[in-house]
This record gives structure tokens, sequence and C-alpha cells, in this order.
């Protein structure tokens, strides 16, 4: 049994179910983001790109581009930024196992000039159809707490980086802030699920994205899966309050 939300299922049900949820509000996605997080969720993103430092100019003839893996990012919204902040030196891969995600993703990326810069493959982040040491980067923003089987993914993370290579995952954490925690389960619990009903349509989803939060490991809990799976220099940023952690580690 796992959770989904603040419910108990078989484990081999999770992933179907988690596909329904984002099936239902793909289109919305991104647009639900800014308008849940204030704008917030940009400035979020801006460090995780910050910390995946790709390369500002394009390299040498014959050189290979730095290699970003960006898990679960179907709609492109991390890639897209990690190759603009590379200045053409960065090549993306998008992995999401929902096809409606990708799609939006597709799309937008040929909106924006990046189709041939951002690749979009439909797979599970439990087993990554991709060699060994094929990637300079792999991030996930928002999305490790939907995998069934997280410590299955950090394995498959830590085997497609390249030696020397870093993880980074944004994700929600707990408010470590005295009376912004109360707050934060008010607005939580209440609005985002009329947020959601209002503008995505579907009020269930992002009651189940809520949920999904306050059952996520702890940082520290999260950081000794990191370094169950192989990774090396753990470290964590909380933001926001606690609201968010920015979660790194190395292979070495």
């Amino acid at each position: 049994m796992t959770d989904f939300g603040f419910r108990r299922l078989p484990l081999e049900h999770k992933q179907a179910r988690v596909d329904d949820v984002f099936r239902s509000v793909a289109s919305r996605y991104d647009l639900m983001n800014d308008l849940m997080s204030g704008g917030l969720h940009r400035a979020w993103k801006d460090a995780l790109v910050t910390a995946v430092n790709p390369p500002k100019h394009r390299p040498r003839a014959g050189a290979r581009l730095f290699a970003l893996l960006d898990l679960a990012g179907g709609t492109g919204d991390v890639a897209f930024r990690v190759v603009e902040a590379g200045r053409a030196g960065a090549h993306a891969t998008v992995v999401d196992i929902n096809p409606d995600m990708l799609a939006v993703g597709r799309a937008r990326a040929v909106e924006r000039g990046l189709d041939d810069a951002v690749a979009f493959v439909e797979g599970n982040a439990e087993a990554l159809p991709f060699p060994d040491r094929s990637y300079d980067a792999v991030t996930i923003a928002f999305g490790i707490r939907n995998v069934p089987r997280i410590a299955a993914a950090l394995d498959e993370v830590h085997r497609v980086l390249r030696i020397g290579g870093r993880f980074l995952c944004l994700e929600f954490s707990r408010v470590d802030v005295p009376g912004l925690d109360l707050l934060y389960d008010l607005y939580s619990f209440n609005v985002i699920p009329a947020l959601g009903r209002a503008v995505a349509g579907d009020a269930a989803a992002y009651r189940y994205l809520v949920e999904s939060i306050r059952r996520f490991p702890a940082p520290q809990a999260f950081a000794e899966m990191m370094r169950a799976a192989g990774f090396a220099r753990v470290s964590c940023q909380r933001m926001s309050g606690g609201i968010v952690a920015l979660h790194s580690g190395w292979r070495l």
C-alpha cells in the first residue's frame, strides 16, 4: 500500500490515479502554478536554474552541449528556462509519464522556437530509457512526490548522471515559521481546491496535490533517501519560510 494524498491504495494503482490528475489539469497547469503561488514559483524555479548553472556559450566545434534531463516536467517550464539561460550551450530532454502534459510542452516549444533544443519523451522516472552516465544535470520540480517508488527514481537519476553531475529537486516542504504554518494550511486546504475548480475545472485534483505535499518526507528524511541512492554532498536550501526546499546532490 502507498499514500495517494491522505488516502491509502495499492502501490500498483497509484500511477494510474496520478495520471488521471494531470490529464485533467494539463492545459491549465502552469496558469494554476501562477495563481496558487502568487507568481512565487517563478522565483523558486529561477533558484533551480541558477543552481543548474548551464554554460553561457555554445561549445567549440565538435564539443558536446551541456545535457539536462528534466523529470516530470511535461509542460517544459523548467527545461525552457535552463536552455534559455544557457544561451544555446545546453540541450534539455523532458521526461514525463503523462502524454497530455507532454503535448502541452511540445506545442509551447514550437511557439518559443525551442523545439530543436528541447526534446520530449514519454517515460517513467522509475525506469528511465537512457544509458548510464548520459546527463550533466537532472532536475525535477514539484514532481518527485507523485512518483510511486521514490527510491527507485532516485536510483535511476544517479545511474544516468555523469560523474560530477548534479541532481536538483525542487519540492514543497514543511513550513518552519510559527504562525505561517496555520495560514498556509488554511490557504492550501480551502483556497487552492476552489481555484482548481474555478480555473481547471477540477477541485479534487488540487485537493490531492495539497494532500500529497503533507505526505512527502521531511527534508532530513529525503536527504537520507538521496544518500542511500549514492548521492554525495547532499544539501537542502529552504525558501519562503520552508514552503519550498531545493534539494541537491552530486554523483562523485
